[in-house]
């Protein structure tokens, strides 16, 4: 998309520089000690988090960008700073497609809670066939820690 106001282009500019150092260091990781890559990493990734979000010009499309990272910033490095996390879903796209041809052939269910209760079923057990989990333990846990008010379990891979 090209930019008019050059306030949305300077603010771009600095953002795209800052994404570059970002992955400046990820290019280096393989000369870098462990602790050292993840330092830079996480100096990279908080830069461009600053770039993003201050001194960001009141024009609709920067306001909007800067918005996006205020409120999902840390989220979009969650694939870049987690040990086997993908950057694409495509692999639980694959894992559920047998879902999306069924509801095809069968027509689904009949409301919104239904398909939404569906879709977020059928993705747990995906994810949980993908990472050699127990469906039947992680729906227990998940049960469990909704009615003691305890943490939900995560599907996030476990880091070696």
């Amino acid at each position: 998309m090209k930019l008019p106001k050059a306030e949305d282009k300077a603010y771009g500019e600095r953002l795209r520089v800052a994404l570059r150092e970002l992955f400046q260091v990820i290019h280096r990781r393989a000369e870098l000690s462990e602790a050292e890559f993840t330092r830079q990493l996480e100096a990279s990734r908080e830069a461009v988090l600053k770039a993003g979000t201050i001194d960001v010009p009141k024009t609709p499309d920067s306001e909007r960008m800067a918005n996006r990272l205020r409120k999902h910033g840390a989220a979009y490095f969650t694939f870049m700073t987690t040990p086997g996390m993908e950057p694409t879903n495509n692999l639980a796209e694959q894992a559920i497609r047998f879902v999306v041809i069924d509801r095809h052939i069968t027509q689904g269910t009949r409301s919104e809670t239904g398909q939404r209760w569906c879709e977020r079923i059928w993705t747990v057990i995906a994810t949980c066939v993908q990472q050699g989990k127990s469906v039947f333990s992680y729906l227990q846990e998940a049960v469990q820690a909704y009615f003691h008010g305890g943490d939900s379990p995560t599907l996030m891979p476990e880091s070696n």
